[in-house]
């Protein structure tokens, strides 16, 4: 400081010893420390669960999109009015456009399978060896059993949930019954059909593995009746963020009335949700941070009417308004930072671990947390994205700073004769 009320240099050594001193309450004080030290773990709480819950949300969808997109095709194409029986050629014709890996021709029904143990519903999609090898959530991810050689044997894949339904293991024969079989005189009699269990594989998302069904093309186009036709093809694209290009292009292949969707048209409403959820989330969470952020005003005010003797003497021995409002300002924005720094440390750190944090938790209750049954996955996931962190980090900071301006001015603006007038 000099003489005279002359300007300091900004955010120089005595205000920060200053602030940190204020931040160090006697105990006369105590009130106003306790009032800081639940500021500061509001902040921390606030961020570490905005972290873990937005990196949860995230996780959530990258898995659904990674189960979705690894069991379906990208964009899915069907004939109109016609049998799809002209597929090869399509096939060959789309392959052959760039952004294409693979086309692979596919027959879909619903069927019951059934062993003496349980009878269950059940998805079948007929795809070739080839094709189901395309699907590394399915392919990577046999349990026991084999896919070699699924084309030419008469034996089927199926998840790991519907083979323990069923009590069956790879070898074992279970019975499909489809209602759509031989017209008769007297109406429409079931297809019945034994297979063995040539593979059995777990995707990871119970309703798949409860459900799905893999069965040689040859033999689905016989299962269902649909001679040397197919359903649908679908097509698997280098980026399937960017499908607008590789559509038109398929479009202008030649081969007439057919038909595209692609998987965002089959899942919006579903991706949607999420979407609209995970913004909803962090708007009602945020107001953790606002809640602390108010903490920091009402904390500072009582600090700034508790130290009026103390800003009186410091302003007529030359310190100036800049040198008051900073010396608050660092006080009340150290409460914040480091609680953002502490949560957002915080937030990672559980979000690196959280399955592990799941199983003790659910040991130590003896609960069965995140039911596969109901949630869909196997396991709890979290993807930390760093631009949603930052976001959140830098909200807090920035509500941290704005939070102190009030009080900081209110200190600066005190007249020092007033606040001595009585002492």
């Amino acid at each position: 400081m000099r003489a005279g009320g002359a300007d300091t240099r900004p955010f120089a050594a005595f205000e920060w010893l200053l602030a940190l001193r204020y931040l160090r309450a006697r105990r006369k004080e105590g009130f106003i420390s306790v009032i800081a030290g639940f500021s500061f773990l509001g902040i921390l709480l606030g961020v570490a669960t905005l972290i873990i819950v937005m990196s949860v949300m995230n996780g959530f969808r990258k898995e659904l999109f990674n189960k979705i997109l690894g069991l379906n095709g990208h964009v899915i194409v069907t004939k109109l009015g016609v049998d799809f029986d002209d597929y090869g050629e399509a096939a060959r014709r789309f392959e052959a456009i760039a952004g294409v890996k693979q086309a692979l021709p596919l027959i879909e029904g619903q069927a019951m399978v059934s062993t003496p143990a349980q009878a269950l519903a059940g998805v079948v999609r007929g795809l070739t060896e080839d094709g189901v090898k395309a699907l590394p959530l399915v392919a990577g991810n046999v349990r026991a059993g084999t896919l070699d050689g699924f084309d030419g044997q008469d034996g089927i894949a199926i998840g790991t949930r519907l083979a323990n339904s069923l009590r069956v293991t790879a070898g074992d024969t279970v019975t499909l019954v489809s209602p759509r079989g031989a017209t008769t005189p007297f109406g429409t009699a079931p297809r019945i059909k034994p297979y063995r269990v040539a593979a059995i594989f777990e995707m990871g998302m119970s309703e798949y593995d409860r459900t799905m069904i893999f069965m040689p093309l040859a033999e689905a186009q016989r299962y269902f009746g649909r001679g040397e036709a197919v359903d649908v093809l679908e097509v698997i694209v280098d980026d399937p963020e960017n499908l607008t290009p590789v559509i038109a292009d398929m479009k202008q292949a030649g081969i007439h009335n057919l038909h595209f969707s692609d998987w965002r048209q089959r899942n919006e409403s579903f991706f949607t949700v999420l979407e609209v959820e995970r913004n909803m989330m962090f708007i009602i969470l945020s107001l953790i941070v606002v809640v602390a952020a108010f903490n920091i005003i009402s904390g500072l005010i009582m600090l700034v009417k508790d130290k009026g003797r103390d800003i009186g003497i410091l302003r007529t021995m030359g310190a100036t308004k800049g040198a008051i409002m900073r010396v608050f300002l660092i006080t009340g924005a150290s409460i914040g930072v480091v609680g953002t720094i502490a949560g957002a440390i915080l937030g990672i750190v559980f979000c690196w671990k959280i399955d592990e944090i799941r199983q003790f938790v659910a040991w130590l209750t003896n609960t069965r947390l995140f039911d596969p049954e109901i949630y869909y996955l196997t396991r709890l996931p979290a993807d930390i994205n760093p631009h949603t962190t930052a976001v959140i980090v830098g909200m807090a900071l920035l509500l941290s700073v704005v939070a102190t301006l009030y009080p900081s001015w209110r200190a600066s603006r005190l007249d020092p004769v007033e606040a001595l007038r009585y002492e």
